[in-house]
């Protein structure tokens, strides 16, 4: 897991730069112009998505290890992916970004909640009894956080410039975020197909119920049917680069990262299928 360690953070801190030169006050003020549709994306993502993500773990009794996994993405926020899918599904971009944006700012908070407060009702013992939710914490604002200012920041200084590179750079995004799974896939392997085949059903089981609940908790609450597929893929589509890295931080064995790159190969295939579907609704 050696490879994948050293890279993990250095792919997420410039995806969140990316992300942040994606970003102007804008997005922010939109939240706070039309909260409802964000509220109901961010319950669903924030609140709904671990607790359906637990109560799977112990419906199917995956093993410890594999549970901690699935937690670990059912916690990390949309990715930009979610952002790119949503376009294609004629869904709010708009709100999207936001959601994203902002989940991930607070995911330096939620995530270590959730993810710690998890190892400990699975009695899993992490590799450093120094690692605390504030040490998480604090690496997580270097990478996450901290980058997502350095891109809003070059975006206002250099707007003209991002305004005609939006499309490299999301592909960069996407670039990278491929290069840790094939890192993991190549450093790992031969235990790779096991643990995928021991995942792969209860990341598929967790990513559809989540595009399904966050479709009709849009029925329900949101305002429109672009906002509706933008809630369901903000649900389905994670940030797999964080997982790894806080995995990375967390744990010594690959297994942990398991569930995410299963998820990773199952969200893109359920997204297009999604988008397939929904594009002309």
């Amino acid at each position: 897991m050696e490879i994948v360690t050293k890279i993990a953070p250095i792919c997420l801190a410039l995806i969140m730069l990316a992300l942040g030169m994606g970003l102007t006050t804008n997005d922010f003020k939109r939240v706070v112009n039309r909260p409802q549709d964000f509220i109901i994306g961010l319950i669903c993502q924030l609140i709904l998505l671990p607790i359906v993500a637990f109560i799977l773990i112990k419906t199917l009794n995956v093993s410890a290890e594999l549970a901690l996994g699935v937690m670990i993405i059912a916690a990390a926020p949309g990715g930009v992916t979610s952002n790119i899918y949503t376009k294609f599904a004629n869904g709010d971009v708009a709100l999207s970004v936001s959601l994203t944006a902002i989940i991930s700012l607070i995911s330096i908070i939620s995530v270590p909640f959730i993810i710690l407060n998890t190892a400990d009702l699975l009695e899993i013992s992490l590799k450093s009894q120094k690692i605390s939710t504030f040490g998480i914490s604090i690496k997580m604002f270097l990478v996450v956080t901290l980058p997502i200012v350095i891109g809003m920041l070059i975006r206002k200084f250099a707007t003209n410039f991002i305004n005609t590179q939006t499309l490299n750079i999301q592909r960069l995004s996407i670039i990278l975020f491929v290069i840790v799974f094939a890192a993991i896939w190549i450093e790992e392997w031969d235990n790779v197909i096991s643990y995928i085949t021991q995942a792969g059903f209860i990341t598929l089981m967790l990513n559809i119920a989540m595009m399904i609940i966050g479709f009709f908790a849009g029925k329900l609450f949101a305002t429109g049917m672009a906002q509706r597929k933008c809630i369901s893929l903000e649900c389905g589509l994670q940030n797999g680069t964080l997982a790894v890295f806080v995995s990375s931080q967390l744990f010594d064995k690959i297994i942990y990262i398991i569930p995410t790159a299963a998820y990773a190969l199952v969200m893109f295939i359920t997204s297009l299928i999604f988008v397939f579907l929904v594009k002309k609704l």
